[in-house]
């Protein structure tokens, strides 16, 4: 069980990396009159990019921090935020690994590192789940609001499936720690 929490927590941990990392959180859509289908429009949490007819591909960095709307600015937090725990978790996990003292008789020792990792990545899938989640229900809801015109009009990316992904795997692993320690 812990080897296998190792392992969730590990590809939970790469996934929320290239989640965070992705420019398709917002994939364009081609809907209605929209027939400009030559080019596809990404808009991810640090970069926009238009890719014209899969051959070229031009990517460019916001701006100013000061200039993005404020959920973008909160998902960018949470996500760099749960990066960096994901991380700590990861390197907990492997500390509670080595540090597991198995005995002939009865239970083993089971480390306090891996508490600590359960807990950590509990909170790491919480929050990995929250941003995902908020902007997929904010492009679902713009989808199919007809005040949005046609071209501003977007699809889940694969930046969100990566991050529900990786949240899952967290999640998972979190709540295999958490067992270890309670039994």
């Amino acid at each position: 069980l812990q080897i296998t929490g190792l392992i969730f927590g590990g590809v939970g941990m790469v996934g929320t990396l290239a989640a965070t990392a992705m420019p398709q959180w917002r994939v364009s859509a081609y809907v209605d009159g929209n027939i400009v289908v030559f080019e596809t429009i990404w808009e991810g949490l640090w970069m926009d990019c238009i890719s014209q007819l899969g051959l070229r591909l031009q990517c460019k960095f916001y701006d100013s921090v000061l200039a993005l709307p404020p959920p973008l600015e909160a998902f960018r937090a949470l996500m760099c935020l749960a990066m960096g725990l994901a991380i700590a978790a990861f390197l907990m996990a492997i500390a509670g690994v080595k540090y597991t003292r198995h005995s002939t008789q009865g239970t083993p020792a089971i480390s306090s590192f891996i508490l600590a990792a359960g807990v950590a990545f509990l909170l790491t899938g919480t929050l990995v789940l929250i941003p995902v989640s908020w902007t997929g229900g904010s492009i679902v809801r713009d989808f199919y609001d007809p005040q949005v015109p046609a071209p501003l009009k977007r699809e889940l990316g694969a930046a969100l499936f990566v991050g529900w992904g990786s949240s899952a795997l967290l999640l998972a692993a979190g709540t295999m720690y958490c067992h270890l320690w309670c039994r």
